[in-house]
């Protein structure tokens, strides 16, 4: 019975270990932002680190036939100075912090450059599916997306 119990926990751990062993690293890669009413790629985000927070970048936008290729951000505010800027190479997120209790990035925030408003915003990865979950937040009003992997050039 003791053998069993042993061979039974250590399975348990080989099998939940990959769960357990997320860490603050694991964001720093790029991923693919789904947009929230096609379903479609939208773009690519680069997550990096600088000076011990976390950022990310625009390197890449999917973008359908017409549309311009490397749009501007024509809503953000006058005086932020991504105010007219190229969106691919844009700094979006910035300024985020690891939480090693909740296991996530927050007290950052984050720009959406189709309108120009800025959240707050919080990040994890989410421990079933390995996709990067990124909440932006006004007060108690709040809205997730999922953003997945991407291996592309």
């Amino acid at each position: 019975m003791k053998k069993f119990l042993v061979f039974f926990l250590a399975g348990l751990f080989f099998i939940a270990g990959p769960a357990f062993a997320q860490d603050r690293n694991d964001v720093f890669r790029k991923w693919k932002t789904i947009d929230d009413n096609t379903n479609k790629p939208r773009s690519v985000i680069e997550i990096f680190e600088q000076n011990g927070k976390m950022y990310g970048k625009v390197i890449k936008l999917f973008r359908e036939p017409g549309e311009d290729p490397n749009p501007l951000c024509t809503e953000c505010d006058d005086d932020d100075p991504r105010y007219n800027q190229p969106v691919i190479g844009m700094v979006l997120i910035s300024d985020m912090e690891w939480d090693a209790d909740d296991k996530e990035w927050e007290d950052g925030e984050i720009m959406d450059p189709d309108n120009g408003s800025v959240y707050d915003c919080e990040i994890w990865i989410d421990e079933d599916t390995g996709d990067l979950r990124v909440r932006g937040y006004l007060y108690f009003l709040y809205r997730t997306q999922t953003w997945k992997p991407y291996d592309g050039d």
